[in-house]
């Protein structure tokens, strides 16, 4: 049994059974043994990979979204460049570079880098000096980064945080609960004995007409992640976009999953040597959204959205300078991967926020990039 079950076990038979959101938050960010503490996840020798990865046109087309959006904000002398979740720094780094010839970008920028993990904030420091930047601060969330306008990045970053889940039973709604089995050698669900409060059941048409059986997900850490980046929008200006798998409409259903080695898992077994994940809710978030008072964009698809920001350009671009044709089919296989609808085309889905007074944002209107 490894140190992190051990634990998990000894809090439950403390203090009983946890919630699906306090089993990930152990899982994934325990501060000895979590997932993402203790290692670096991506790529081809790690268990998953995400789509900077995948390509270099999409750091570069979110580096040219961030410079759009600095223009429209009139092109101050300091802003916050902020990404949620940076991975290796890989997304950063090529947004950099796609930006280095914008006279005045980079020495507005002010990088702040949300993240919790030792090993990844190695990688990204490593990645972003290779692109000339040093001077880059990190923090565990947004409430740290100092005063300023914005402008934020996440990829794949919701979709990692906390999920409550909730089953229909007998007309009301219990949670679904970590228990240890009967032996204490392992991990089981459960659901509680009390109802659960009204207040953590969303009030939406499509879930009140849940049949018995059927299950809710909700995710409270998320819609105080993104509350207190509308906030900051609202009250500092900028604008953030939101990229990860999800629905457009919040709908009955539990998504939660395990990846490890590219292959999926048993949630329970082997916490914190697999990853957790589950699908976003972007209606929750845009009604949270609205609700601070800030501008929500779309959601639209990943295709739709990196097509409108000009990927069938960069593209040809890239082909074009390469010296091989397997170089060249190498880049159109990774391309056809970030926006084919039979990979990440569709099922990714891009929200953008921003302050009320930024109307329109690029790729999600016709506005046009900088040039």
């Amino acid at each position: 049994m490894s140190p992190l079950f051990n634990h998990i076990r000894a809090r439950i038979l403390r203090d009983g059974p946890l919630s699906v959101a306090q089993f990930m938050e152990e899982a994934l960010g325990n501060r000895d043994y979590g997932y993402y503490i203790t290692r670096d996840p991506l790529g081809a020798r790690g268990d998953f990979i995400t789509a900077p990865e995948i390509s270099q046109v999409f750091g570069e087309l979110l580096g040219m979204w961030s410079a759009s959006v600095w223009e429209s904000l009139g092109r101050p002398s300091l802003f916050r460049w902020v990404e949620m979740g940076p991975g290796r720094g890989t997304l950063m780094a090529d947004a950099i570079r796609a930006t280095r010839r914008l006279d005045g970008f980079h020495a507005a920028a002010n990088i702040h880098l949300i993240e919790s993990s030792p090993v990844l904030q190695t990688a990204q420091a490593n990645a972003l000096s290779t692109v000339g930047f040093k001077d880059v601060s990190w923090h565990r969330d947004l409430s740290q980064v100092p005063e300023g306008p914005v402008i934020c990045m996440a990829n794949e970053f919701f979709d990692a945080l906390p999920v409550r889940q909730f089953q229909k039973v007998v007309s009301s709604w219990r949670e679904r609960l970590v228990d240890v089995t009967e032996t204490k050698d392992g991990l089981r669900f459960v659901l509680s004995t009390a109802a659960a409060k009204p207040h953590f059941i969303p009030d939406t048409e499509t879930i009140r007409k849940t049949a018995d059986g059927g299950w809710v997900e909700t995710s409270p850490t998320s819609m105080r992640i993104v509350h207190t980046l509308a906030d900051r929008l609202v009250s500092s200006g900028g604008a953030a976009v939101i990229i990860d798998y999800g629905h457009t409409q919040t709908a009955p259903g539990e998504t939660l999953q395990a990846v490890q080695n590219h292959t999926f898992g048993d949630v329970l077994d082997h916490p914190g040597e697999q990853d957790l994940t589950a699908h976003v809710d972007f209606d929750a978030l845009g009604r949270i959204v609205l609700h601070a008072g800030a501008v929500k964009h779309g959601p639209t698809t990943q295709n739709a959205y990196l097509n409108a920001m000009g990927l069938p350009i960069r593209a040809r671009q890239l082909a074009a300078a390469v010296a091989s044709v397997d170089q060249g089919q190498s880049i159109a296989r990774a391309i056809d991967r970030l926006v084919n609808p039979e990979h990440m085309g569709t099922l990714f889905k891009v929200m953008g926020i921003s302050a009320p007074n930024l109307a329109n944002l690029v790729g999600f209107s016709q506005s046009s990039l900088p040039q």
